[in-house]
């Protein structure tokens, strides 16, 4: 899972303003860098241009997924990650980056504004804490526990059905038992069965 690029424009009534990006890009080729910025920039603003107001969708583009949000002040964001960053995480991003990026930068400043005139530095770091989806989102990381929790609890029931399965053929062949210890079992075996695991 990866994170490539977290770019804040502007969603004018003919084109898309850049106002701030950061890039992850390290994961290309040294020689291909400076393209591939360019054509992750070129594609946030025509995503952007192509978008409704009040607005989010993903665009996916070969391996890659382009999420976009534009709020309905024109203000936009465009996440670009690999196919497995988790869709929900990339929109709480976006949502988060948004919402600090309009109390820090006046709207006046938005149409006209550029990379160079804009004043707002946290996009890198929250490019680099958003790497781990894990460790930057608290439901991520709840489902992910839960996730291995379910899997241990899956793995120990099916050690216990197995031994409850050899424990029945032990009883079955035991020649020591008596019919009633048996029968003592069997009651007990099937007031213990009301929840199977499926």
């Amino acid at each position: 899972m990866k994170l490539f690029s977290l770019s804040v424009l502007h969603k004018g009534a003919n084109k898309a303003n850049l106002l701030k990006a950061a890039y992850d890009l390290s994961s290309f080729s040294f020689f291909q860098r400076s393209s591939v910025q360019e054509f992750m920039t070129f594609t946030s603003a025509l995503i952007v241009e192509r978008s409704c107001q009040g607005s989010r969708a993903s665009v996916k583009e070969q391996e890659y997924l382009c999420h976009v949000y534009v709020r309905n002040d024109s203000l936009s964001a465009v996440l670009i990650a690999d196919n497995e960053y988790p869709s929900r995480v990339c929109f709480t991003l976006m949502d988060k980056v948004l919402d600090e990026f309009s109390k820090q930068v006046d709207s006046i400043d938005w149409p006209s504004g550029s990379p160079a005139t804009i004043n707002y530095t946290a996009l890198d770091s929250y490019l680099a804490k958003y790497q781990n989806p894990r460790e930057a989102d608290a439901m991520t990381k709840v489902q992910a526990e839960l996730d291995e929790t379910k899997i241990i609890l899956h793995n120990t029931m099916e050690s216990l059905l197995e031994r409850g399965e050899k424990l029945d053929d032990l009883v079955q062949k035991s020649e020591h038992l008596g019919n009633q210890s048996k029968a003592f079992y069997k009651t007990a075996r099937k007031q213990n069965s009301c929840c199977e695991v499926m």
